[in-house]
């Protein structure tokens, strides 16, 4: 256990050190509620192609196997997530306004999430509502063609490309502009986002650089720890004292620290499962009653 608590230790540190600078950021803005029906129907044919493309890159994947009923649940639930890697694709999206109307203009590389990229997925969540498990079954069971699927999702089940929008108020406020992100922040976020799931990773608590180095994560634990384990921690300690470092040498070392601690985090997860079961084994034999050979009188 002491192990598992080390590796967890470590990858608290690293997370940290990967967002420590963006902690000062304002959060994301909200969503423009009044924007999503002018959009809707733009993001509706954005969702379809998606959710096509997605699809078929999974059973690109899982080929020779056949991809399963469930796998395609999974993209329609997470498609318009913004925590899932799913919904990466509302991140390269800009709204731009043209006279009085908008246009959704897809980038070359994801943006800063602010209150655009929340608009764009609160109109996905909208278009999907509760429809989720009946987009996938009609992927799962028709196979359909884009122009088929798009039909279906805009049309036939959401509606939203029955109706042309209204015309933009003249005194609606212009949106933020699009913000791309570094090459390096969209990599952290893509490692952040492929941890959520694994056993004891979700809910990890951030640290300011002062509180890790106050706690002294990483150090004086047991004999017993693995080489690797203990290397790690000590460079990730050794890099949170380096001085006059910039900002993305921290970010490069916390990539590294995290890529290497995942494996490690999986194989002693699996050592533990390992002995849990021969200890609940060994309980079941130890307390069951042994059966009596004599006779009632």
């Amino acid at each position: 256990m002491a192990k598992l608590l080390h590796v967890l230790w470590v990858i608290s540190i690293a997370l940290a050190l990967a967002r420590v600078s963006d902690c000062a950021q304002k959060q994301a803005g909200a969503a423009r509620r009044e924007d999503v029906p002018y959009i809707k129907c733009q993001v509706c044919q954005k969702l379809a192609s998606q959710l096509y493309h997605q699809v078929e890159k999974k059973h690109a994947q899982v080929a020779p196997k056949k991809i399963s009923e469930y796998e395609v649940i999974e993209i329609a639930e997470n498609v318009c997530n913004l925590k899932k890697a799913e919904a990466d694709w509302i991140l390269k999206i800009d709204i731009v306004e043209r006279g009085d109307w908008l246009e959704l203009v897809e980038q070359d590389s994801e943006g800063q999430c602010n209150s655009e990229c929340k608009t764009i997925e609160r109109a996905c969540q909208e278009i999907m509502g509760y429809s989720d498990t009946d987009v996938a079954e009609y992927l799962y069971t028709n196979k359909p063609k884009l122009e088929s699927l798009s039909n279906f999702l805009c049309k036939d089940l959401t509606k939203a490309c029955n109706k042309k929008p209204s015309p933009l108020p003249k005194d609606r406020t212009p949106g933020e502009a699009f913000t791309p992100k570094s090459a390096k922040e969209v990599e952290i976020e893509s490692i952040m986002k492929s941890m959520q799931g694994m056993p004891g990773v979700p809910g990890m608590k951030m640290y300011s650089r002062e509180e890790l180095m106050n706690q002294g994560f990483g150090a004086n634990e047991d004999d017993e720890e693995e080489d690797d384990e203990s290397d790690l921690a000590l460079n990730l300690k050794k890099a949170m004292r380096e001085k006059g470092t910039t900002q993305w040498t921290w970010k490069e070392k916390a990539i590294a620290g995290i890529k290497d601690t995942m494996g490690t985090l999986k194989r002693h997860a699996s050592k533990i499962s390992s002995k849990i079961r021969q200890w609940w084994k060994w309980k079941k034999t130890a307390y069951k009653k042994p059966k009596s050979n004599k006779e009632e009188l």
